[in-house]
């Protein structure tokens, strides 16, 4: 069956950099669209950054926009989220996304405080 999970959050300053891996198996990974979300306390699940199967493209929500980077490795079946210059508001749980089989990863914690 589908299983991501999610690794490489923590605690940072602002201003500090994380980067965020999922690694995923039970499908062909390079066939699929991935995405990030996030979901900060008491608010509702937001999209962060898709990219496509090649990584030939990749959006991003406005607020993330010239500070994080999607990524991925269709050889090690992961994607990466790349974020620098991180503010309190990006504190959230961050989930890993594989919205063709509705699939989620058990979310990585992000906070970013000083």
């Amino acid at each position: 069956q589908v299983q991501l999970v999610e690794s490489g959050g923590g605690l940072v300053q602002p201003g500090g950099s994380l980067r965020l891996s999922c690694a995923a198996s039970g499908f062909t990974f390079s066939r699929y669209t991935m995405s990030w979300y996030r979901q900060a306390p008491g608010k509702e699940r937001e999209l962060v950054a898709f990219i496509t199967t090649t990584g030939g493209s990749t959006n991003y929500a406005d607020s993330v926009k010239g500070r994080f980077t999607i990524s991925r490795d269709n050889v090690k079946n992961t994607v990466y989220l790349q974020m620098n210059s991180l503010k309190p508001e990006d504190t959230a749980v961050y989930y890993c996304y594989a919205g063709y089989f509705g699939s989620w990863g058990q979310g990585t914690q992000v906070t970013v405080s000083s």
